[in-house]
């Protein structure tokens, strides 16, 4: 055996015997992003709060906001426990149901009314919007949030302290554990 082969051998020996074998792949968690006709459709069943990540795809913040915050272990398994969650492009020209009504592309403004509403009208990108109930008024919380910032609004609504208190009483005592 010329010496060539036996050095490959050799590399080929080592590279086998100290190689990490990971024999079950874990895939990654992501949250359950649902469609608006989706969770009008499990309302029926069982109803939760809706968390509404309201976007655009030109949107910096947004795309970094999906990097981040919605990919934080933390935050996918709090919103899939207690939300239904849903991804609008505030700009589709798709219509929009929600709650029995149609929404449709706006082109004077270039924007869904969808988003108007949810919005009322103060638009920004990324708007995270939450209904506590289909019936109710959507809270939309513009801006930016990272895992620690959309803990205690996540909280909030999630564990229904918005029944019995305001916001600014549940902030004034809300421990971050993220």
């Amino acid at each position: 055996m010329d010496i060539k082969k036996a050095f490959a051998l050799i590399v080929c020996w080592i590279i086998f015997c100290f190689a990490k074998v990971n024999p079950a792949v874990k895939e990654k968690e992501s949250i359950n992003w649902l469609t608006l006709k989706e969770v009008n459709l499990k309302f029926k069943t069982e109803s939760k709060p809706v968390l509404i990540d309201l976007f655009t795809d030109w949107c910096y913040w947004c795309k970094v906001m999906d990097k981040k915050t919605y990919n934080n272990p933390k935050v996918i398994a709090y919103i899939n426990t207690h939300f239904y969650a849903v991804k609008v492009d505030a700009e589709t020209k798709n219509q929009l149901l929600w709650n029995e009504k149609n929404y449709n592309y706006n082109p004077d403004n270039k924007i869904n009314e969808f988003a108007l509403y949810v919005t009322q009208g103060q638009l920004g990108f990324p708007t995270t919007v939450i209904f506590p109930d289909i019936k109710k008024e959507p809270a939309a919380i513009p801006g930016y949030m990272n895992a620690r910032e959309i803990e205690e609004v996540l909280k909030y609504f999630g564990e229904g302290n918005y029944k019995s208190e305001s916001f600014e009483s549940f902030s004034a005592k809300f421990k971050s554990t993220w």
